[in-house]
């Protein structure tokens, strides 16, 4: 019977233990460059079998919030090098998770100040996060623009891009694709984002056919064995909502079992909320089970909400992976503090966005 500490291959990627270090904003790249006590903070969680990073944005078209990195200039790739190289100094893995947000932005983050993208014109009717004079502040995101079926490939692109250069370029192990959380994959993916009336729209092929383009594009670009996706099949957030998810994600993922990813990640409940939604039921168990009957082979990987007990048995009853999110930013030591059942330091909300190393490099590990 596996435990968490027991090593798992997924894909190309040889992972000492089960325990993932989860993608978590922290908005402290002016200019989208990684700043320079960057290499610090992930290395120091390099005990993870798994480290994904923060979303980065394939373009300044998908950058939705304030000093979020990028992947899209040469300044960028030379700081994500330096972070890689960082973390394989101390033996740990890392991938880098690509993002586009599609609606979820603001006209200021935008090129020339135009109007964020999505697959149709509709507000998120969310917040985003915007830095001015050195204070992080929420505001609402911008009315949107739908993107004209002929830019679909320029984007699609951009991910194969983003990620040949993170391999090639910045050193990654690997990438993942955020086709979660009502960003701009996840918002062709749900109903009520997407109106469309082409190829992109209306029924469950059509919605899915966006996300298994840039799959593909990735897959390409960089290997099946280096790419993983995450997925989040009934969050709410930032205002998303499918009418009928259950036969949408398995669509998907018998999909994605044949591309040959290295894993699938998912969402299980609401991101960062409830593990179960009574209005939204969904049989995780039976995703799997699809993904697996189509033949797809890549680590199963869960996330939300997870404690030591609650992963402990996700790893015997059958997962490969389990994420945790915010616990890994008090805790740069948190697959030591999870194997010594050792207590866990407190988060402090106040320094999660913006600022510089306080809340960021500066909690202490055991001993």
């Amino acid at each position: 019977m596996p435990t968490l500490f027991d090593p798992v291959q997924a894909g190309d990627l040889h992972l000492a233990n089960r325990i993932v270090m989860a993608p978590l904003t922290r908005n402290r790249s002016p200019n989208a460059i990684p700043p320079a006590i960057a290499p610090t903070y992930y290395a120091q969680r390099a005990s993870a079998g798994l480290l994904i990073t923060e979303a980065t944005a394939i373009s300044q078209q998908g950058q939705g919030y304030s000093d979020v990195p990028g992947l899209y200039g040469t300044e960028q790739l030379d700081a994500w090098k330096k972070v890689t190289d960082a973390v394989h100094r101390d033996g740990g893995k890392i991938v880098v998770q690509l993002w586009h947000v599609g609606r979820v932005s603001h006209i200021d983050l935008q090129p020339e100040g135009g109007k964020p993208v999505a697959p149709s014109a509709i507000t998120a009717k969310t917040k985003t996060v915007l830095i001015k004079d050195g204070v992080a502040g929420f505001v609402d995101t911008s009315e949107p623009r739908a993107l004209d079926a002929g830019e679909i490939p320029g984007i699609v692109h951009s991910f194969a891009t983003a990620a040949r250069s993170a391999v090639e370029t910045a050193g990654f192990d690997g990438v993942e694709i955020h086709g979660a959380n009502g960003y701009l994959l996840d918002q062709f993916l749900k109903t009520n984002s997407n109106k469309r009336t082409d190829d992109y729209g209306g029924s469950i092929e059509n919605r899915a056919r966006f996300t298994l383009e840039v799959t593909r594009a990735v897959v390409d670009a960089v290997g099946g064995g280096k790419t993983g996706i995450r997925l989040s099949p009934v969050t709410p957030a930032n205002g998303v909502e499918d009418a009928d998810p259950q036969p949408l994600f398995t669509y998907v993922v018998k999909h994605l079992a044949t591309l040959g990813l290295a894993y699938i990640h998912i969402i299980e409940g609401a991101t960062g909320g409830p593990r179960e939604l009574d209005d939204r039921p969904f049989d995780y168990e039976a995703l799997k089970a699809a993904y697996r009957q189509a033949g797809g082979k890549g680590a199963w990987m869960v996330n939300n909400g997870y404690d030591k007990p609650m992963a402990e048995i996700a790893v015997k009853e059958g997962d490969d992976l389990v994420a945790f999110g915010r616990p890994f930013i008090a805790n740069p030591d948190l697959v030591r503090r999870i194997r010594e059942s050792a207590p866990w330091n407190e988060l402090d909300k106040a320094t999660l966005y913006g600022g510089g190393t306080k809340g960021y490099t500066d909690y202490p590990a055991l001993g």
